[in-house]
């Protein structure tokens, strides 16, 4: 089975994930059904479907009208009909064993035999809920992440029967409904994202229960020291101290004591006002910058660490699959392998074993897995390897990227920021590699080069803030060459905007030689609401590009203009709908890619540089490009075609 033949698709359960995951596959093209067991259950879900759709085409976030996907929506309170011609059936109940068992046995009977079973639980094994029916082989799990609109990952887990055939169909299915699938092989609690995270949060409550640290003091190092998108108390009280509370009982783990007691108090996070931050009288997670000093984030790291050890270790997912999860499902701002081999594996090694031999506790006991790897060596970047390989990157190999995507395609460089998790934020580990991209990239077959961002929300939104806290000022004076690098490449390069373009992401969009927009994208240079100013080139280039009123409207307000009054001011090229955009790019492209290298190398010099000197200097450097091109096989063929009325066929000679 392949997706290829899936064409209709029964949600079952009305609920927050099931309408959502119905609406994300309406909005792939499938014929849905949505199922529930009351028909107000049902309205409700087709009427939250309906009011995001609405919201979706107000952002110009869809590709086709919002009443197009709306009518490939059916609903019903029958779960024969739902489910009688579907290929794929989804199953979104509420997380009870026996409540799974009574649908799944149902769905052996009235299933079509060759349809793919999937459940979308988020705590039960797969195994257990296969038991239901008398082919497991074809029951999977696709995790989807709350809301399903805007989170961008799947998780596709393997039962212990689960075959092959089937979960290679349940990943193609996820990728062709825009998602990003990670395979998870082995049935295992928490699967991928909830075994990572929960550490995240359980050790900082231990570290608090045991008078080692304070509540804020823990969120304050965890977020602005170290860059994760919240402290680990503020995630709790986001997601609900029950929740962790009852995944740590049903395991047999032991619980902190400041969980318990919070639980206890039924005191469970912003659901009930209260829990580890007051949300009723009190200002909600008011923890500062500066409150995280003495913290051992270490200790936090060194635990989620270890159960990536475990997983990799145990052939439950690769370390590619791990990093992807935490980034796309808890928006970590690096994978958590990344994260480990910059560390140093033999440093996390020595942390692990010096709080289990201080304590006897087993939740430091390091997994086999990362004793092999310090034992051969394999310690991390400085190492050359470690979860990940870093031997075989050499400058200009378009592979050796993280943060970023690249490839050369019929003489374009095409460019992708990949940071989808972050809106595409420029952290400082994405602009070194986009500094070492365009300083290495070997231009002979390189016409013009593209950038742009991936997911449907961000050309960039801007720099990464969240390291912002742990930066010391003599550092911030350190402006990246990134940006000076795209600059001067020599090919033009052509950013593709769609959506926002803020901050550090316009700074890049300014050093591009031509800026294309989709209708539905904003401008901007907010950082003087953080206190700042631009800091990658943006007060210069916007004065240069728009002139001193409008570049100080825009730095001094900080506010955000639109992609039409972009183009009029001209910071932007084109201005377009979203169906256009594409052929509006290409447009360009052609006539970059089929122009004559050398001369738009020289333009492209020429022009910029003359902006920073006096007329007279800049004309002469325009009479020397001029007269450095004249004698050029690319002049020659220029105007024999121009002579014989036919395109010219430039070789950059």
């Amino acid at each position: 089975m392949s997706y290829d033949t899936i064409n209709r698709v029964a949600v079952l359960g009305a609920g927050n994930m099931g309408h959502g995951i119905a609406e994300v596959t309406a909005m792939a093209g499938y014929d849905v059904v949505l199922r529930d067991i009351e028909p107000e259950y049902v309205e409700d879900g087709y009427e939250s479907i309906a009011w995001s759709l609405e919201k979706l085409e107000e952002k110009d976030r869809l590709d086709e009208p919002a009443d197009a996907i709306l009518e490939r929506i059916e609903t019903t309170t029958d779960l024969e009909e739902a489910v009688a011609d579907a290929d794929l059936v989804i199953e979104a109940a509420p997380e009870n064993l026996e409540l799974k068992h009574d649908i799944f046995a149902d769905l052996e009977r009235y299933a079509d035999e060759d349809a793919l079973l999937a459940t979308n639980t988020s705590s039960l094994p797969i195994t257990d809920i296969a038991e239901a029916v008398d082919t497991p082989e074809r029951v999977l799990g696709l995790h989807f992440f709350n809301p399903p609109v805007k989170m961008d990952l799947v998780e596709v887990i393997y039962g212990a029967e689960t075959s092959d055939d089937a979960a290679e169909a349940g990943y193609d299915w996820v990728e062709s409904i825009d998602k990003t699938p990670i395979y998870v092989r082995k049935d295992v609690r928490g699967f991928v994202v909830n075994t990572i995270v929960g550490p995240f949060i359980g050790e900082a409550c231990w570290m608090v229960s045991e008078g080692d640290a304070e509540v804020r003091q823990a969120d304050a190092a965890m977020a602005h020291g170290r860059g994760y998108p919240m402290g680990p108390f503020e995630l709790a009280d986001l997601t609900g101290i029950d929740v962790g509370y009852h995944v740590r009982k049903e395991a047999g783990d032991d619980i902190p004591s400041i969980m318990a007691e919070k639980v206890e108090a039924e005191e469970l996070g912003k659901k009930t006002g209260k829990g580890f931050y007051d949300y009723e009288d009190g200002d909600g997670p008011d923890y500062e910058p500066g409150q995280g000093e003495g913290f051992d984030t270490l200790q936090v790291e060194a635990r989620m660490i270890n159960r990536a050890a475990y997983l990799v270790g145990e052939d439950v997912a690769t370390p590619e699959a791990v990093d992807i999860g935490v980034r796309l499902g808890l928006g970590f701002p690096e994978g958590i392998c990344r994260r480990a081999d910059k560390i140093g594996l033999d440093t996390v090694l020595e942390k692990l074993e010096a709080k289990s031999e201080e304590t006897g506790d087993d939740r430091f006991e390091p997994h086999p897995y990362l004793r092999e790897l310090v034992a051969e060596g394999k310690t991390g970047e400085d190492a050359g390897s470690g979860f990940h390989d870093y031997g075989s990157g050499d400058a200009g190999d378009l592979d050796s990227y993280r943060y970023l995507n690249a490839e050369v395609e019929d003489g374009v460089l095409e460019v992708e920021l990949d940071r989808p998790e972050r809106m595409n934020a420029l952290s400082t580990d994405l602009l070194e590699e986009i500094d070492d991209l365009f300083s290495t990239v070997d231009t002979d077959d390189i016409r013009c080069a593209t950038i742009e961002g991936t997911g449907d929300r961000a050309f960039s939104a801007g720099a990464d803030i969240t390291g912002f806290g742990s930066l010391e000022p003599t550092d911030a004076m350190n402006v990246t060459p990134a940006f000076e690098t795209v600059n001067e490449f020599p090919r033009p390069v052509i950013a593709k905007v769609d959506g926002y373009c803020l901050g550090a992401g316009l700074e890049l969009a300014l050093a591009c030689d031509l800026r294309i927009a989709t209708k539905r994208s904003s401008f901007g240079a907010p950082e003087i609401g953080l206190g700042l100013i631009p800091g990658g080139g943006g007060t210069q280039r916007l004065m240069r590009v728009l002139g001193e009123t409008r570049a100080k409207e825009l730095v001094f307000r900080g506010n955000h203009i639109d992609a039409e009054r972009a183009a009029d001011w001209g910071l932007a090229n084109r201005a377009v709908d979203r169906d256009e955009f594409d052929e509006t790019v290409e447009a360009f492209v052609d006539d970059l890619r089929n122009g004559p290298p050398l001369g738009l190398e020289v333009a492209k010099k020429v022009m910029n540089r003359g902006e920073d000197a006096s007329l007279e200097a800049a004309l002469a450097m325009e009479s020397q490009g001029f007269g450095l091109l004249i004698g050029t096989d690319d002049v020659r063929e220029g105007t024999a075609a121009f002579a014989e009325d036919r395109e010219p066929e430039f070789e950059g000679r």
